[in-house]
């Protein structure tokens, strides 16, 4: 694939920040150019998953870029059209409903905001525990949305999780592939345990 550049966004579900940081080694490694996006309650927020500092190091390393972590900062990729592409690895139910609602309050839908205001995709990987919940009908706004693209996900643990979403965050690069091309990767619903 040509040269892409990518902004690789997190927020929130920390505890698929490990398979969201390989997926991001992956697509660093694929295109070259990926710029670190997150959240601002991603930015300050240390859980029993790890300090945020400490991602924030690591994504930074992993990029060879400063993270993007606030609306100002998030701002010029719309008028300066930065990215080609925009990952959202994890998304979170919260970032589902603010999407598909057209909020832009945080960098990271901000971001969003403005790949959609220059027609460019929006890739988002789903991991909540209410996807088939609450978050469902705002996956469904997002479904009809044009310029979003869904990494292929499924039911993580249908026994004890029955309403969690969760996106097969290897799949993220062949999903940016298909988004520039302008269409869904498929199958976009997997198994249940992906």
């Amino acid at each position: 694939m040509e040269h892409l550049r990518v902004g690789f966004a997190f927020c929130g579900s920390f505890c698929t920040y490990d398979k969201a940081m390989a997926a991001l080694e992956q697509v660093r490694a694929r295109y070259g150019d990926v710029t670190p996006i997150v959240s601002e309650r991603s930015a300050d927020t240390d859980t029993r998953f790890g300090e945020a500092h400490e991602f924030m190091r690591e994504m930074e390393r992993i990029c060879d870029k400063r993270v993007i972590d606030s609306i100002p900062k998030a701002e010029p990729i719309g008028p300066q059209k930065l990215l080609d592409v925009l990952v959202i690895a994890p998304c979170t139910g919260s970032t589902l409903a603010r999407l598909a609602n057209g909020f832009s309050d945080t960098a990271v839908t901000m971001a969003a905001k403005a790949m959609w205001r220059n027609g460019r995709p929006v890739v988002l990987a789903v991991s909540t525990n209410d996807g088939l919940g609450a978050s469902a009908k705002n996956i469904g706004a997002l479904l009809e949305k044009k310029y979003v693209y869904f990494v292929p996900y499924g039911q993580d643990d249908p026994e004890k999780k029955p309403t969690s979403l969760v996106a097969d965050f290897t799949r993220i690069p062949d999903t940016i592939d298909a988004a520039i091309e302008g269409r869904q990767l498929q199958p976009l619903l997997l198994a249940a345990g992906c």
